[in-house]
């Protein structure tokens, strides 16, 4: 049984825990507010770009197309693009994209395909790199980023856009997390190379008719690599909000375990306490009746 010295530091410890998990459910919740209002603000604009997408491309035919819409015809090598967040203290935010990552990866392996993984955040490189590293072909790095913005994205999707013209995969699935709540963040996965145009519904005005100037191929060839901008940072957005409601949703739950172990702990102190000076009164009465 513990001393009640160590009862006593080992209460100290949680508090000081505790105030360091309230303070981080703080933290989280003022990001929180902003990071939410960024992916909320960019979903519109990303589907309309698919919306656009489509109207275009109704309008070329699959000679015309540009290969980042057309692909290559082969469907042999798959990169997976994995973009979780560079910290933790998140609850299961990561591990849940890593899973559903990893599923994929399983399955194309199961049907004889090769696969690649570029990982945007350090969180799941370190997951999948437990299992998969030998298929990490390279990792993003974004610790040192204050703010998400576009340009981070741009960077990447140019990445990507290159291997893709040097003909290192022929189909390329974005795997993030989709904000819906505070509480519940959903995994997602996006196919954006070759461009998963929408055939069935383009949306409000898709019966509409359109002229293009100078043509749709050419349209397409500048507006296809933008959507790829488009979605990679509307991912990030969508993690960094992902991110800062997991982790407020964790450091409560360790803010109100840390204050059910600080009552257990300190009943268990106050009750060896109480054992202790009734060992020593006894003593003392034991001692002055043998008198």
């Amino acid at each position: 049984m513990a001393s009640l010295k160590e009862l006593r530091n080992r209460i100290a410890s949680v508090k000081a825990t505790q105030k360091i998990t309230k303070a981080m459910q703080m933290v989280a919740a003022a990001k929180l507010k902003r990071a939410q209002e960024a992916a909320e603000a960019a979903r519109p604009y990303a589907e309309r770009m698919g919306t656009v997408l489509a109207n275009i491309a109704g309008a070329v035919s699959g000679t015309d197309a540009p290969p980042l819409m057309a692909g290559t015809g082969k469907d042999d090598v798959h990169l997976l693009v994995v973009a979780t967040a560079e910290r933790g203290l998140c609850g299961g935010f990561n591990s849940q994209i890593a899973k559903k990552a990893r599923e994929h990866i399983r399955a194309l392996l199961r049907d004889g395909k090769t696969v690649k993984v570029l990982c945007v955040g350090k969180k799941g490189y370190d997951i999948l790199r437990r299992d998969h590293g030998d298929l990490i072909i390279d990792r993003v790095d974004l610790r040192e980023v204050k703010k998400i913005g576009f340009e981070n994205a741009h960077e990447i999707a140019r990445q990507v856009i290159g291997l893709f013209e040097k003909g290192e995969f022929d189909i390329c699935t974005l795997f993030y997390s989709e904000f819906q709540s505070v509480m519940s963040q959903v995994p997602t996965a996006l196919q954006i190379i070759p461009a998963a145009v929408p055939t069935e519904d383009a949306g409000e005005g898709s019966d509409a008719v359109y002229e293009y100037e100078p043509d749709a191929p050419s349209i397409l060839a500048d507006l296809i690599p933008r959507n790829i901008s488009v979605q990679i940072f509307r991912a990030l957005l969508e993690n960094a909000a992902g991110e800062m409601g997991a982790k407020m949703t964790a450091m409560d739950s360790a803010t109100r375990n840390a204050g059910e172990m600080i009552d257990k702990l300190s009943i268990t102190y106050n009750r060896q306490r109480q054992a202790q000076i009734t060992k020593e009164l006894i003593e003392i009465i034991s001692g002055a009746e043998a008198l």
